[in-house]
């Protein structure tokens, strides 16, 4: 499996695709970061609908960091 590049940023928006997708393509950006937060912007408690906004900076140096895991883009 490859490394999460910045070409992979499209997937994320692309729409529609599964929870299930989005947690391992979100799970494979985090791990092959250097460091990562995330703020909650809004959350509706009657309807569900939430906003969650991740910042962090991709490990550009390291080729083997996060290698071999998350999913195939």
């Amino acid at each position: 499996m490859s490394r999460f590049t910045y070409n992979d940023f499209k997937w994320l928006e692309r729409c529609p695709t599964s929870p299930k997708q989005m947690q391992e393509g979100v799970a494979h950006l985090v791990f092959c970061s250097v460091n990562t937060k995330a703020k909650v912007e809004t959350c509706n408690p009657e309807t569900g609908e939430y906003r969650i906004v991740l910042h962090g900076t991709l490990d550009m140096e390291n080729p083997n960091y996060g290698y071999g895991r998350g999913p195939a883009f």
